[in-house]
């Protein structure tokens, strides 16, 4: 992905001094998903071009995380490497922070004045190409969107997403280097750090003095923010009271404070709140029925509370898999004897489902055809009749939170519905009135308080 900035005038060479970049001598930055060079393709008294071209290895975008896509071959291949995306908001921080201040030693007069430049962005992903002039035009910029056929051949295909962007302005260099820090993620909200308060701190700084009054701001705030409404509704409302935010974040302009530590992924939050449930519920014996590659099975086993584990699959492709990640041949011989493994169905009565005070049906409903609901609901409520039957499934509504998901779409290609609240809620109720069960509903994940939280689990009680 390439920026190229532009400075026409006189001695415009001087832009080196404002970018703290030398245009005789090209530098390399290490960043932790690859390299940014920065070089002057064009260097004149009369006119001078910096470019910052980022070098992404797919490798360490997908380093530990093969496997969580539908197929692992896409944590390597995708559009990540090649498009101006939120990389391209962490180099510009990383290699232009000083110059994002405004500071200038030698020329600080040049760095305050408005300047005639012009920054050329290649393949910029941009799912709503008409909000780029409302978003860049009450800036004061002259806009020019380059746009291309996803195949010259075949015309029904239609047009690409991504677009080379340019913009023209008299601006000083500070403000477009913020305006591109904020604006560039605002289109493409793949954001490939996890969107937490902070962000909410560094929002409101890169956007001083201009995002308040801007005519979009409310998008622009949602679109950085990824959509997450209690961080939007907090920025907002600083933006309206005026509030400063420069004692919550200083300009990053050095280090590798733009990507905060890794937060613990929605799976792993997942498996410890049913564990949690589990243990909660008093059980001895659990039973993790549909247990795909055993990732809740590893946990329960190792529970002390829990004298009896069992867990089955309908694929035996699977269930080797769970046996290579469980490494029940290395197992300690008490945890061996405690486990027991098969391979079943869900929609089958097995008399091996029945005797275990709880149930775990973790993720799995949702792979179901809803014709076999019904026969699923009876083989856990009505023949295997475990004490505790703790269920998890998505929750349709958070979908609109992932802006790589096109609208109405499932979150994995294998998902024959997927519930909102309401219709979880009352399919519940319905086999609890069924099957003398209680139920108890809870979120896990982080909440949005429009749409909730990203997975719902019911907790099922055997009435007495």
């Amino acid at each position: 992905m390439l920026l190229t900035i532009n400075y026409v005038g006189q001695n415009t060479q001087d832009l080196g001094y404002l970018l703290h970049k030398n245009p005789s001598r090209p530098q390399v930055f290490t960043l932790n998903y690859g390299k940014a060079y920065v070089f002057y393709p064009e260097v004149s008294n009369t006119s001078t071009t910096a470019a910052l071209l980022l070098d992404i290895d797919p490798l360490e975008l997908a380093r530990g995380k093969s496997g969580q896509a539908p197929s692992g071959l896409f944590d390597y291949v995708n559009d990540r490497p090649y498009v101006c995306s939120s990389f391209m908001s962490g180099a510009i921080a990383k290699v232009f922070g000083t110059a994002m201040s405004g500071r200038s030693k030698e020329k600080q007069e040049l760095a305050d004045t408005p300047l005639p430049l012009t920054a050329k962005i290649t393949m910029l992903s941009a799912q709503n190409q008409g909000m780029i002039t409302e978003i860049f035009e009450p800036l004061g910029y002259s806009v020019g969107i380059e746009t291309f056929q996803n195949d010259d051949k075949f015309a029904r295909w239609g047009e690409s997403k991504y677009v080379n962007l340019t913009l023209s302005g008299n601006v000083r260099l500070r403000d477009l280097l913020n305006h591109l820090y904020v604006l560039i993620p605002v289109f493409d909200t793949q954001k490939h750090y996890f969107i937490s308060s902070e962000e909410i701190g560094k929002l409101l700084s890169h956007g001083e003095g201009w995002l308040r009054e801007h005519p979009r701001r409310e998008y622009i705030t949602s679109r950085y923010l990824n959509r997450r409404r209690g961080f939007i509704n907090k920025a907002l409302a600083q933006l309206t009271d005026g509030e400063s935010a420069a004692d919550e974040c200083e300009l990053p302009d050095v280090g590798e404070g733009f990507f905060p530590s890794r937060k613990t992924s929605l799976n792993q939050t997942r498996l410890r709140a049913v564990t949690d449930e589990v243990l909660a519920s008093g059980a001895a014996s659990v039973i993790d029925m549909g247990c795909g590659e055993g990732s809740l099975t590893r946990m329960l086993i190792r529970e002390k509370q829990l004298r009896k584990v069992a867990a089955f699959d309908v694929s035996f492709t699977v269930l080797e898999r769970a046996k290579s990640n469980l490494k029940i041949d290395s197992l300690h011989e008490s945890l061996q004897d405690k486990l027991e493994l098969f391979q079943s169905s869900l929609v089958y009565r097995d008399s091996r489902f029945e005797g275990y005070d709880c149930a775990c049906v973790v993720e799995v409903i949702e792979h179901l055809d809803a014709s076999r609901l019904t026969a699923f609901s009876r083989v856990l409520f009505e023949f295997s009749k475990p004490k505790t039957a703790i269920l998890t499934t998505p929750n349709v509504e958070y979908n609109t939170n992932y802006t790589n998901m096109s609208e109405n779409s499932l979150r994995h290609s294998d998902h024959r519905f997927e519930w909102s609240r309401a219709q979880f809620a009352e399919w519940a109720s319905s086999v609890c009135e069924k099957y003398g069960y209680t139920v108890t509903i809870k979120e896990i994940g982080d909440n949005d308080e429009k749409t909730g939280a990203p997975t719902q689990m019911g907790v099922f009680t055997k009435c007495e």
